[in-house]
Parts: structure tokens; sequence; C-alpha cells
């Protein structure tokens, strides 16, 4: 276990940071620009660990999540503290993927001032437009960073001009267009106040550090304001949790002193009856490198974490329980696409789970909706919820760390949200860009019209194509992992919200049919075999199989029921050993969640378990499809009656 990971946290004597010397600065970016290595660096050359410690020699090292490290994006927001000359820098570290701009709305409040950090080479992109609009509403003070100055692509003059392209259309006060650029090769932990001069592709030819960018934001990002002598408040950006505090409540304050023992309340939002959670300050923390320092006070500018009330109002205003004054609810986007969980109803229930009943799986999501308010979470009918998110790799990352907690469930397709506005039904809208080599530009061409892409812009770059398409949300689903499977891996895919259109009909993608078993059992290769000459499959053999689950794609439109438990009629007939063993079957399909989510069709379900994934119908044998059917049109026939 990483140092990051500990919840380590120690008392120190009083020690309050002058309000003038405190800097609170987000890290803002689009996915894989090079943040969190430049927070990394921050790290290391601020002498915050020893020659000797782990930290020294790990990357990304706010990015202590499994899920994290293993997909290489960040995906909840932290928060980690330096000293540089005499002054605190607490730094906000945000996601850079689009799916997880909640984290990205509820934290930027934290901050005075941001790092926006863009790539040399990609430039501006989806998700730098989405940061930046929302940090320029906020108010905060803006230092541009350009990374990754030694990629051999780099253009640092042309990604300059579209960094101030985007600041003329977002910026909302005059003073906006005026911001300082500096330059940097994150990875080995260096940043410049002009652009260095030679060949900046040769690995460490430059000599330098972080120090510029840390005088930077000591000189540009203005120190935290609110009056110290006021009453106490502080809007919760985040929780936390300790095994022996319990519950922590971590947002800046904005005004006034907090002290351990303050009798203080939690007004969840401006509204004049709004709910109210009392009671009483037991400790207050702050960071303190990676760690949290408990300290006997703190005052208005610092971040902070406070136990001893039993709170989970994210957005909520504490403040002092003799005066009740809230501050203005989070701004969060409206969630795009949802999906349904349900408790595991498979013939295979229960037997892989430690979680398996529909009261503990909504004992969960109800806390997932408590510390997490970029997700929608809502009941549905018979035990069922319905989880609404930004896009699929947010909700499959929900599904992901449910399932590694021992949770058994099952899922359904992935359905867009649609509004309502002046009585008329709208539907979610996007931007799309994607980057694939000049091969492939027909390919591109060719799937995004399948899908009724209006194509915006287009540019040749080097060998490289760059697509600018606007799409509905529904057609954009499913479309990542096709394209990354059709270009064999040489894409660059990003997507952005753009705003709501109204709902038109159009037909349902096509998707191929299903293979279908048709018995329960153990499959057999000698099945397999024969099976695999109608389709592609999702299994292999000695696999637990169940009627009416699904084991592969058919070659053709209509589903097709196997019987992939059959083994070989005993005979005096000699065969070949090859023909009646796995050595003949094809590679099987591997079977992910963000595959899974985007192949399933209404009337299927994913099984999800701590061991195994499995795609099945609904209705898992004939006669149950057959009914289910007759009942379908026979509600249809009374709604046109009526």
């Amino acid at each position: 276990m990483t140092r990051v990971e500990l919840n380590i946290y120690y008392i120190l004597p009083m020690q309050t940071v002058d309000q003038k010397k405190i800097r609170n600065i987000a890290i803002i970016a689009h996915v894989d620009h090079g943040k969190t290595t430049l927070v990394d660096a921050f790290l290391k050359q601020s002498n915050l660990f020893r020659d000797n410690q782990e930290e020294m020699s790990q990357d990304r090292i706010l990015d202590a999540g499994d899920l994290e490290r293993e997909k290489g994006i960040t995906i909840t927001a932290k928060t980690a503290s330096i000293h540089y000359k005499d002054h605190k820098i607490n730094i906000v570290d945000t996601p850079g993927h689009a799916d997880f701009g909640g984290e990205v709305e509820r934290t930027l409040g934290m901050a005075d001032g941001a790092l926006l950090i863009v790539d040399a080479q990609e430039g501006t992109m989806p998700q730098t437009r989405f940061v930046l609009k929302r940090a320029l509403e906020l108010g905060l003070k803006i230092i541009v960073v350009i990374n990754k100055i030694d990629k051999k692509l780099a253009d640092v003059d042309k990604t300059l001009n579209k960094i101030q392209d985007l600041f003329l259309n977002l910026a909302l006060q005059e003073d906006q267009l005026e911001f300082p650029v500096y330059y940097a090769i994150g990875r080995e932990g260096k940043v410049f106040v002009e652009l260095p001069e030679g060949d900046l592709t040769v690995p460490n030819s430059t000599i330098g550090d972080v120090s510029p960018l840390l005088d930077a934001i000591i000189d540009e990002i203005p120190a935290p304001t609110g009056d110290e002598n006021a009453s106490f408040q502080m809007q919760i950006s985040n929780l936390d949790y300790d095994a022996h505090k319990g519950r922590r409540l971590v947002g800046r304050i904005s005004r006034g002193t907090v002290m351990t023992g303050d009798h203080v309340a939690i007004l969840h939002s401006p509204e004049p009856n709004c709910a109210i959670d009392k009671g009483r300050v037991s400790s207050v923390l702050v960071r303190d490198g990676l760690q949290y320092v408990e300290v006997s006070e703190a005052r208005a500018g610092d971040i902070v974490a406070i136990s001893g009330i039993d709170s989970a109002a994210i957005g909520g205003t504490v403040c002092d329980s003799e005066n009740l004054e809230a501050l203005p609810v989070i701004k969060i986007s409206n969630p795009s696409v949802q999906i349904k969980f349900a408790a595991n109803t498979s013939p295979l229930s229960g037997r892989e789970g430690e979680f398996v009943t529909a009261r503990l799986l909504q004992q969960r999501l109800d806390k997932e909706a408590e510390i997490n308010i970029s997700l929608k979470i809502s009941k549905g009918d018979a035990g069922a919820y319905y989880v609404a998110g930004r896009g699929e790799l947010q909700l499959a990352i929900l599904i992901e760390t449910l399932r590694r907690e021992g949770y058994e469930f099952e899922v359904g397709r992935p359905e867009v949200l649609l509004i309502e506005e002046d009585g008329i039904k709208k539907e979610p809208i996007e931007e799309l860009f994607i980057s694939v080599p000049e091969i492939y530009q027909g390919l591109i061409n060719a799937e995004l019209a399948k899908r009724n892409g209006e194509l915006v812009n287009i540019e040749l770059d080097g060998g490289q194509v760059n697509f600018e398409y606007r799409i509905l949300t529904r057609n954009l689903l499913g479309l990542r992992s096709e394209l990354l499977t059709a270009t064999k891996g040489n894409l660059v895919f990003n997507n952005y919200l753009q705003g709501y259109v109204p709902f038109t009909t159009q037909p349902e993608l096509f998707r191929k049919g299903v293979l279908i078993s048709c018995n329960s059992g153990i499959s057999i290769g000698y099945s397999l075999n024969t099976a695999q000459g109608r389709g592609d499959l999702f299994i292999e053999p000695a696999e637990q199989v169940y009627e009416g689950m699904i084991i592969g794609v058919n070659k053709y439109e209509n589903d097709m029921r196997v019987n992939v438990t059959k083994a070989r009629k005993k005979s005096g007939v000699r065969v070949k050993h090859d023909e009646i063993t796995q050595t003949a079957l094809k590679p099987v399909i591997p079977l992910t969640i963000d595959y899974a989510l985007t192949f399933l069709a209404k009337d299927e379900l994913l099984e999800v378990t701590p061991k195994n994934l499995r795609l099945r119908k609904k209705y898992l044998t004939e006669n149950d499809q057959r009914l289910a059917a007759r009942k379908k049109r026979y509600e249809e026939r009374n709604a046109d009656q009526d």
C-alpha cells in the first residue's frame, strides 16, 4: 500500500497560515495532456518526500486507485499541498475525461486560480473547452501551460493560437484575455518561461525544474479572500472517510474560523425551508503534502476537512449554528445517459457474489448518491434503480467498482435521457473529435454516415486526419469501441456534450443477431466447434451456461438457439483427436463491461458478478419470450384505442 492510499493524520500545535500566504490552485486539462505528471513534479521537487521514499520512484502519485492506474485516467478529484518560499499551495487535481466533468464542477470552487495544461501536439480538445469555460465562469485566474513540447509533432505556435481563440470565445471579461503562458516537458519535470532552443525531442537535452511555474502561482494567482472575523461558512465540495473519525466534510472556508468543539449547522440548499443537520466539530484537518494534519483551528481561505457531523450533503453549506446562511448551490451539468440496475435474477444468481440481494444493492447505490453528485440515482419498479451519468465510461466505472466490492447484479442497455422544454421533447447532442491516420479516413466517414453524424470540419495534419462532427448521443453509444477495433487502436476519440435538440424518430442501429444457449450445463468443446460455424463466440469450453444465456454473435440478423452442452456420442469409429478438442476452436470475443454495455439490445441484460460477466436475454425461455411479446402487443393496442 502506498502512502497516498493511507489516510494518516497527526496533530500539530496551532499553526495558522497567514491568508496572504495561501494559494489554492486547480489543475485542469483534457485527458492525457499531462496534468497528473506535472503534479508529480510539484510533489517531488518541493522536498515533500525523502530521497529514499517510495513515492520518488512512482508516477501518477495522486492516482492511487486501482481503476485509475489500470485505465490511466484520473477518476476522482484529489487534494494535496506543498510549501514553497514560505507559501502554502493547495493543489486540486481534477479528472480530464468528459464523463467525469461533475468532479471538476464541484471542486473548482475551492480554487482561486487554475493551471490549464494543453498538449503541444493535440492542442485544445473538448474537455479543454469545458473546464476552461467553467473556470472562467467562476472568475479563476488562469495560467496556461503548453506541455509535451518535446513531442516530435509538437506545434507550439499553432497550439497557442488555438488557446487564444478559445479564450476569445469563452472570456466573460476583458481582463480574462490576458494570461501568462509557460512551456513544459512534464515527464522530465521541467517548466520554462520561454520556449527552449535546440532539439527538444532529445531526452534531457535541457536544464530546468518546475520552480518558474511555482513562482508564477505565487505571483499571478490571488490569495483567497474572506473575512476571518466573520461567522464561519464553508461549502462542502467533497466527502472523505476515516475509520476512527468517521465521515469528514471537505471544502474551502469562505469566511470566519472553525475550531474543534464548535457547534455548526449544515444547510442542504439556499431554500428557506431546506433540510438542516446539526453537530459539533470533533476535529479540524488540513492537508500537509498527501496526509491530513489535525489542527486546533483553521481560517478563511484554507481547504479543510472537518469531522463530527453526520451529514453527506455535498454542495451544502456548513455554518455557525447561530448564523444560518447558505452559499449558492454548486452548478452541475445534467446527465445524458442512464442504466437500470437490479438484483441478479439469472439461474446462477447468488453463487459468486458476497452482496446479492436487492436491499444490499439499494444501500450501496444510496451511498453512491450521497458522495457522487454528478450521478443521478432514482428508484425504479420492483426494487430496480436507474443510475444516470455523463457517459458510458462513468457508468462502466461504477459497475466495475461495485463488482470489485463483491456485489452481484444485472444491468440493462444504456439509454439516452430526454428533457422537455416548452412542451418540446429534446435529446442531447455532442461534439465529436476523431483523429486517425489517413488510411482510415474512408472508414470514419462511412461509419459516421451510418450514425447520421454531421461533419463540421476536417483537417489534414502530418499524416493524421482530424474530424469534427455533431452527433446525437444515442448514435454515439458504442462508436468508440467499434472504431478502436476497426482502426487497430490507432484512434484519438473525444466527445463533449454541446446541448439539446428536438427529438426525432430514427430507426435502430443495425446489430447482428445472437447465439443463445438452449440448455443449461457445462459447455463442451465438441458443441462449441459446431456453434462457431454459425458465428463468433463469447465463451470457452468448461464454462457454466444456462438456457437464455447469450454465448456468441450470429452471422445473420436473427437470433439463434444452439446447444453447447451436447457431448459427442460414443461410437467405435475412429476420429482425429483435434476434431473433438478445443484446439479447433477460434479465439473468443473478450467480454468487457465497456463492450457489453454497447452490445446490449433492448431485450437483453448484462449479468455482473465478481468472477464473471454474462450476457443474457431478459426472458430466458422461448415460451417466456412469446408471452412477453404478446403482452406488449396487447398493451400497444390498448394504448392506441385510448
